[in-house]
């Protein structure tokens, strides 16, 4: 008689089970062979005034497809909307399935802190920071890259169109 094993799974399955079910995820059956997709976001937030009204855009592009996501996020910080971007960004290709993705954004402060090269000091942005790192400890392949703003200007027009459509212009 065959005798199957049952292979444990990894913590992905348990330390994320929660999350994943806040974000209406499906985690992957650890018997389910899949081909991880690859994506691309591309993510900005601002404020007008910093603080001042804010918005945050995000570009998802995979399988051949360009998504684009835009939100007002009320009086806040630029870095605050930097980091609602990347929660948007990273929260939207997880909805679509993508467990590997490559993310540019043009602010440098975010980007080093995800990556741990700064350290997280205003206890404002802490919370946010753990949010982008318990959504990235979901994904199989990660990466984060600083881009120039110049190269960010898909994004950076949602943001603007964001807070744009709140103040009725």
């Amino acid at each position: 008689m065959n005798v199957a094993t049952i292979i444990p799974p990894p913590p992905f399955y348990l330390a994320n089970w929660q999350l994943a079910n806040q974000l209406n995820l499906t985690p992957l059956s650890p018997f389910r062979y899949t081909v991880p997709m690859p994506a691309t976001i591309y993510t900005d937030g601002g404020a007008r005034g910093n603080p001042g009204p804010a918005g945050i855009g995000a570009v998802l592009k995979g399988r051949g497809e360009t998504l684009h996501f835009k939100e007002y996020i009320g009086e806040t910080t630029n870095n605050v909307a930097e980091y609602k971007a990347l929660i948007k960004g990273l929260t939207q290709a997880l909805k679509h399935e993508y467990k590997e993705v490559t993310a540019y954004l043009d602010s440098e402060l975010i980007v080093k802190q995800i990556k741990g090269e700064y350290k997280v000091k205003q206890p404002h942005l802490i919370p946010l920071y753990a949010e982008c790192r318990d959504l990235i400890s979901i994904l199989h392949k990660f990466s984060i890259h600083h881009i120039r703003r110049e190269l960010n200007k898909e994004a950076d027009k949602l943001v603007n169109l964001a807070i744009d459509e709140h103040l009725g212009k």
